[in-house]
């Protein structure tokens, strides 16, 4: 444990609309991925924490889902899980994408941090993504739609300005000591980060409606009897409807067998060692308003 009487240790929440790069950047801090992340918008349905170690001091990074206005109980339970971590967190790292239009949903998101009683840093990113004449002024801009602690320019895809915003977030967090073991990167169980790299090839693979009527739930997780043995995961890909199976499958399974061996690749990657992974595709109609499914899901109340 590193402790002195200068260390410093707190939460950071990653707070911004979706797609503003919240999981990204948590990955590239943290240094290996404990979120992932996709093109779509509300990748992210869960509090999912990434923990960065360093000489000085801890920070437990809060990955939050995106801010949005809700229209089903889940994604009503996602904002509640957003509101919830502001108010339990030392510092508020709102992401902006620089490159994104000022309206009323960037708007909704700068109020709802603007309510927290902790100071907030404006990280605007995707720098890499706007032409050097148009990034100055960009900057200018959001800096003056809200009270901020620092405002930071970065990239989380490049990792531009993360060092920066380290050193200034960490003299706003308390002098304490680690709040995980120094070797720690996540609260999440294996069991969960696996269920979520399935579920982001399918996110990755699959457009309109069907990205956000999606889940996937681990059914069976069995270790092997010798240490380097086979690890058998046997999972469910759930569906909103019959309709959309056979799209998760493809023709012949092609779009089923993709989704596996990508996932499967990763999920070894993780955990070292050899992986069988069994997927089922399965409808439940209905089930982003169905409380005991989002419990089963930890999609929290």
């Amino acid at each position: 444990m590193s402790e002195t009487k200068d260390y410093r240790s707190g939460t950071v929440a990653l707070v911004g609309r979706p797609n503003s790069g919240k999981s990204t950047l948590l990955n590239r801090l943290v240094g290996v991925k404990v979120a992932i992340t996709s093109n779509k918008p509300q990748t992210t349905r869960h509090r999912i924490l990434g923990v960065l170690t360093r000489p000085g001091g801890q920070f437990v990074f809060v990955d939050t889902p995106g801010v949005h206005r809700p229209h089903y109980r889940m994604n009503r339970r996602m904002m509640h899980t957003t509101r919830s971590v502001l108010r339990d967190v030392d510092l508020i790292a709102l992401l902006i994408d620089v490159t994104e239009k000022f309206g009323a949903g960037l708007q909704y998101a700068i109020d709802l941090v603007g309510k927290a009683e902790v100071p907030t840093f404006l990280l605007l990113n995707k720098i890499d993504c706007i032409a050097k004449p148009k990034l100055l002024p960009a900057i200018a801009s959001f800096s003056e739609k809200g009270s901020w602690a620092e405002v930071i320019p970065i990239s989380a895809r490049k990792g531009d300005n993360c060092e920066p915003f380290l050193d200034a977030a960490l003299n706003h967090l308390p002098k304490a000591g680690p709040l995980f073991p120094d070797d720690s990167l996540t609260d999440r169980s294996e069991r969960f980060l696996a269920s979520e790299l399935v579920r982001e090839q399918v996110l990755r693979r699959t457009r309109d409606e069907l990205p956000y009527t999606t889940a996937v739930i681990v059914d069976e997780w069995q270790e092997p009897e010798k240490d380097e043995g086979t690890v058998r995961i046997f999972a469910t890909i759930m569906v909103d409807g019959e309709s959309q199976k056979p799209i998760v499958i493809g023709r012949g399974g092609k779009m089923l067998k993709a989704v596996g061996t990508v996932a499967r690749a990763q999920i070894e990657e993780m955990l070292g060692r050899k992986v069988f992974l069994d997927l089922h595709v399965k409808a439940r109609p209905g089930w982003r308003e169905d409380p005991p499914m989002l419990d089963q899901l930890g999609i929290d109340d």
